[in-house]
């Protein structure tokens, strides 16, 4: 099976195309250039865009914006394409990327996105501690001060650890299906949506 999987929730997008496990190529860029990432490793690959035969997508959580663009990517493409779709947690990629770490989502708003008791929940970083664990993505990039002084390790901020890879999504996606029932996993509502007090 060919998949193309990509994931732009965080600020550094990342696109894979998986051949049967077997990574063919892979990218990072910002989330606004994620289809030129995909048309490069396309033609890198020596692969028409018409072989692909389903799509993994990152659904979050993370930038709503982020979010957003993923999936309305992935509608057109699997649209276009005549393939089905399979929604990834960019958290549950950024632990396959490091098994035994804790994986971090800047939520912004001093908040961090993590998965605690079998639920995604934002909380906010200054009362996060996770003592003796090794905590990685871009929320353990930006709060390093306070997590290291509370006890947990954070690799190197250019660390392959921090970054949700695309070939994590592919590798995990499961139940294909048409990409309009694929949903975004939002933890808490938009700030557009808010109305002012």
């Amino acid at each position: 099976m060919l998949i193309l999987a990509f994931d732009t929730a965080t600020s550094i997008a990342t696109s894979a195309l998986v051949r049967d496990g077997t990574v063919l190529g892979e990218g990072t860029t910002t989330p606004v250039r994620v289809l030129e990432d995909v048309d490069e490793l396309l033609r890198d690959a020596g692969v028409a865009a018409d072989e692909l035969d389903a799509l993994a997508v990152g659904i979050g959580p993370g930038s709503f914006t982020g979010v957003r663009m993923a999936l309305a990517s992935a509608r057109g493409l699997a649209l276009a394409l005549h393939i089905p779709v399979a929604g990834v947690s960019t958290l549950a990629a950024l632990a396959a990327g490091a098994p035994d770490a804790v994986p971090l989502i800047d939520a912004k708003r001093h908040e961090l996105f993590l998965e605690q008791n079998g639920e995604i929940v934002a909380l906010p970083a200054a009362t996060f501690e996770a003592p003796g664990r090794t905590c990685v993505g871009d929320g353990a990039v930006r709060y390093r001060e306070h997590l290291e002084r509370t006890g947990a390790a954070v690799p190197p901020d250019e660390s392959e650890l921090h970054l949700p890879r695309a070939r994590f999504h592919a590798q995990l996606a499961h139940d294909f299906g048409p990409a309009e029932l694929v949903e975004p996993l939002y933890v808490r509502a938009p700030d557009a949506d808010r109305m002012p007090a």
